[in-house]
């Protein structure tokens, strides 16, 4: 086993490590901090949250920085707040016996002058979050020219949030002949854009498999009705003893609604989304960290950067938008070699996902059951037997008290005491899920058609049902495709809205959707995401039902794989042909 002396790494900071726990490199470790120490060479390291990559970066930044030199040698760019503080007191906790070297974390949200003053007393290592450096350097505060280092740590995270022209104009105002070293969980072309603008020849190191889940988590989906998914959510944490979990929604609203129905059902739960400010944002994640809170409700934007250590599960509400969010969600547990769990709770119409997922990621995802209510109450009163016979008793501190308790319960028997202490702990879950129906959904090939919810009715319409044109800023290029699209409406309304004629083009696709429900389609596409693009709907106008049975037919088999009509552009003269 390889150790931390064989690395090349000073015995001060070795001292460091050891006084924080760690006794042995990770694989990332050893790959990198040696190449990073000695050859000095650009680095794409791809690899997953939690397998160490802070010290990968930040053990040779801090041992190659001079104390004596007071302009910063060594840049951090990271996507979050909260990550940026996070890496900041690592190096600092990494260095506490080696001769000082400053560390400034920079970023938003915080007093701007304060981080002035400091930069301006010296530093050596600058931690910055993309958005404050950028602003920072137009105000000409920072300097940038003596940098030997570059690190740009979640680089997928940076991109994905919008940093890509802040980074161009960071990485512009860098020496050419710095190293630069690029962490990433996953490679998408905008992060290989990057490193083949700012990075000469670099090293690509790949711990584990390029774009795969974390392999220490395991991967489980629950198949529920679309309207059963809270009351999933509630059996499958009743029946978990000691869950510790960050649980994902698609919206403000839904993460704030989620969170305010966990609290009135008496769990210990937050939320964490981009409408609460940065004061609120560190009173719930302080209460997270230290578990006053055990369920964090977040959005993907609030929880990115997010360090959070010995979670057991990420529970997806909704599922991501893209592969690689899965990747970054999943990977907030099983960090540090530790065991986790990735949790979805998904609906007929979106086990398509969970496979596309599982084949861009590599990974397996186990079907499971979501525990009837008997079964949840089962274990939640084995969980209270086991910890009442854990419990030690303090008899020197119940001795003044024995004789009255004695004298209270003297007319009881034996049993009769046992089940009205058992009842009074356990009440609450007997009310919740003693008669609660079964939420299990079986799987489409021997489901029974689902029933229809009414729709507009005839005398609604005139008799016929009228069609509003909306058109979306993705097409098939980014990943729409009809089912998808289908998929996602009903995700929001149920199977009870009537859909035309759907066209899908490279960078566009065009929906007709019955008109009753169109705040609705609007409201289903309003906040989501693929493929890391930020979906834009608009209206357009209305038309009457046609029938387009032979068309569409005609359509389908031409059209494969997404049975499609897709149109060439209008040339004058020419007229308009249909592939």
């Amino acid at each position: 086993m390889t150790s931390f002396t064989a690395l090349g790494i000073h015995p001060d900071i070795i001292r460091g490590l050891k006084e924080l726990g760690f006794t042995e490199p990770t694989s990332v470790q050893e790959q990198v901090i040696p190449t990073a120490l000695e050859e000095r060479a650009d680095l794409v390291v791809i690899a997953q949250t939690g397998t160490g990559k802070t010290a990968a970066f930040g053990i040779p930044l801090l041992q190659l920085s001079d104390p004596g030199r007071k302009k910063p040698q060594a840049l951090i760019l990271c996507p979050t707040r909260e990550l940026c503080i996070q890496v900041a007191r690592d190096l600092a906790s990494f260095s506490r016996f080696r001769a000082a070297t400053t560390v400034v974390p920079v970023y938003g949200g915080a007093p701007i002058d304060r981080q002035i003053k400091a930069l301006r007393q010296g530093v050596q290592i600058i931690v910055a979050t993309p958005g404050r450096l950028h602003d920072l350097l137009r105000r000409g505060v920072a300097d940038l020219s003596a940098l030997r280092a570059v690190v740009l740590d979640e680089a997928d995270e940076m991109l994905q949030m919008g940093f890509q022209e802040e980074l161009n104009g960071i990485l512009g105002q860098t020496p050419s002949d710095k190293t630069c070293l690029l962490f990433s969980a996953t490679m998408p072309r905008e992060v290989a854009g990057i490193a083949g603008r700012y990075m000469h020849r670099p090293r690509e190191i790949v711990v584990g498999r390029r774009n795969s889940g974390v392999d220490t988590v395991s991967h489980l989906f629950y198949l529920v009705q679309a309207r059963d998914r809270y009351p999933a959510l509630r059996r499958i944490a009743d029946s978990i003893p000691g869950l510790y979990a960050i649980i994902f929604c698609r919206t403000r609203l839904e993460t704030q609604e989620v969170a305010d129905r966990l609290v009135r059902d008496g769990y210990r739960a937050d939320a964490l989304h981009g409408d609460l400010s940065q004061g609120q944002r560190d009173q719930v994640m302080g209460k997270f960290r230290c578990r006053q809170v055990e369920l964090l409700v977040a959005t993907d934007v609030a929880a990115r950067g997010l360090d959070v250590q010995d979670l057991t599960h990420v529970i997806n509400y909704n599922l991501p938008d893209s592969a690689a969010n899965y990747t970054h969600r999943s990977g907030r547990t099983g960090r540090a070699g530790k065991a986790g769990v990735s949790i979805a709770l998904i609906h007929l119409k979106e086990q398509y996902r969970v496979r596309e997922i599982a084949s861009r990621l590599k990974i397996k995802f186990k079907k499971t059951r979501v525990p009837t209510g008997p079964e949840v109450c089962e274990k939640r009163l084995l969980t209270l037997i086991d910890t009442v016979e854990a419990e030690s008793v303090d008899h020197a501190a119940l001795e003044p008290f024995w004789p009255v308790i004695s004298a209270r319960l003297a007319g009881l028997e034996r049993d009769e005491i046992i089940k009205r202490f058992v009842s009074l702990a356990f009440k609450d879950t007997l009310a919740a899920h003693r008669n609660a129906p079964d939420l299990n959904v079986p799987d489409g090939r021997s489901r029974k058609p689902p029933q229809r919810r009414p729709g507009p009715g005839p005398d609604q319409h005139g008799g016929r049902t009228r069609f509003t044109r909306f058109r979306l800023n993705v097409g098939y290029k980014d990943g729409m495709q009809p089912k998808r699209l289908i998929g996602q409406i009903n995700e929001i309304m149920g199977p009870r809205i009537k859909v035309g004629k759907i066209e899908v083009s490279e960078h566009t696709t065009m929906l007709e959707a019955d008109s009753h429900f169109s705040p609705q389609v609007v409201r289903a596409f309003q906040f989501l995401m693929i493929n890391g693009k930020h979906v834009v709907i608009e209206t357009g106008g209305e038309r009457e039902e046609r029938r387009l049975k032979t068309n569409s037919r005609k359509t389908l088999k031409k059209n494969k794989p997404f049975g499609l009509k897709r149109k060439r552009p209008f040339i004058p003269g020419k007229g308009r042909k249909q592939l």
